[in-house]
């Protein structure tokens, strides 16, 4: 089973994003998605953002993770 993270676009410049998990600031590959802008919520995994998402699927998945990993 694969995990990703929900996370909030902080900046993006030159294929890279930093982004904005729980409070933890990153760097992650932003080659897979076009047109990614700040303020967006993307799904992070193995370093590279994979896919957009809604703030209500930000909130769903963070409900997940949560109720599992307690």
């Amino acid at each position: 089973m694969c995990v990703g993270l929900s996370a909030k676009v902080i900046s993006v410049k030159d294929g890279v994003a930093v982004i904005d998990a729980s409070g933890a600031k990153r760097e992650v590959s932003a080659e897979l998605l076009d047109d990614l802008e700040p303020g967006e919520y993307v799904m992070v995994h193995a370093g590279a953002a994979i896919a957009k998402i809604t703030d209500d699927s930000k909130s769903e998945t963070d409900s997940l993770v949560k109720e599992h990993l307690t």
